[in-house]
C-alpha cells in the first residue's frame, strides 16, 4: 500500500478533445438562411410594395367586401334586365306576328269588301266618281250618312276631292226648302266608303239628298246622285 506512486502526466488539450465537434456543413446551412433572410428583407423593403398597417388592411378588407356587394347587386341587377329585356323581345314578336296576321286579315276583307262593292249596280248618271249606293238617317239634329264611291278607270293615284249634300226638307214651321251641309274631304281609289254625321238647323226634317262630287268646294261636278232619306 504504500508502495511506489506513478507520475501524474498532465495533458494541456485532453480538454479540447472532450468537447463535441460541429460539423462545417451546419455552418453553412446557417450562413445560407441569413442570407437568404437578409435576402428576403431586402426585396421587400426595396422593390415590393410597402407593407399595409392594420388600419389600412382592414380599410382594404373592407373596400374588397364593398367591392363585392356592389358587383352582386350589378349582377342582380343584370340578369333581371336581361330577363325583361327577353319579355320584351318575345312581347314585341308576338305583336308582330299578331300585326302580320291583321294585316292578312284586312286585306282578304278588303277583299271581299270590293268584292262586293264591284257587285253592285252603277251609278245610272254615270261619272267619272260613280255614287254606288248611299244610305242616310236623320237623329238628334244631325244626319248620318254612308255613301259608296266609286271609279270605273281608276288610276294610279287617288281621286282627290269633296262630298257636298244638298238636302231638301221641311223646317220646323212647315216651309219647303233646300239647305246646304258642310262639304266633307274624300279620297278616292277604286273604290271608297264615306261615312259620317253633318249638323242640320234646328226643327228641320230632311226628305231626299242631292250628292255631288267635286274636285273642290265649287269646283269641277265629277259625279252626282239622288237618294231618299229614310
Amino acid at each position: 500500500m504504500f508502495g511506489r506512486s506513478k507520475p501524474v502526466v498532465f495533458d494541456r488539450y485532453a480538454s479540447r478533445r472532450s468537447r463535441r465537434w460541429v460539423p462545417r456543413w451546419f455552418w453553412l446551412l446557417l450562413l445560407g438562411a441569413a442570407i437568404g433572410a437578409g435576402a428576403v428583407v431586402y426585396v421587400q423593403q426595396e422593390h415590393l410594395p410597402p407593407r399595409l398597417s392594420v388600419l389600412e388592411s382592414n380599410r382594404l378588407q373592407a373596400a374588397y367586401a364593398a367591392a363585392e356587394r356592389e358587383r352582386s347587386r350589378l349582377e342582380a341587377e343584370l340578369a333581371q334586365a336581361s330577363s325583361k329585356l327577353e319579355a320584351a323581345l318575345a312581347e314585341q314578336q308576338r305583336f308582330a306576328a299578331d300585326l302580320a296576321a291583321s294585316v292578312r286579315e284586312r286585306g282578304a276583307l278588303r277583299a271581299n269588301i270590293e268584292a262586293l262593292l264591284a257587285a253592285l249596280p252603277p251609278d245610272p248618271r254615270g261619272g267619272a266618281v260613280e255614287v254606288r249606293a248611299a244610305r242616310f238617317k236623320a237623329e238628334g239634329g244631325k244626319l248620318a250618312y254612308d255613301v259608296v264611291l266609286a271609279r270605273p278607270q281608276a288610276g294610279a293615284a287617288p281621286f282627290t276631292g269633296v262630298i257636298h249634300f244638298v238636302v231638301a226638307g221641311r223646317t220646323a214651321r212647315g216651309t219647303e226648302t233646300t239647305v246646304a251641309l258642310e262639304p266633307v274631304k274624300v279620297a278616292v281609289g277604286r273604290f271608297e266608303i264615306a261615312s259620317g254625321e253633318l249638323p242640320m238647323p234646328e226643327g228641320f226634317v230632311p226628305r231626299e239628298a242631292t250628292i255631288r262630287v267635286l274636285d273642290r268646294v265649287d269646283g269641277k261636278l265629277f259625279g252626282t246622285r239622288v237618294i231618299y232619306v229614310k
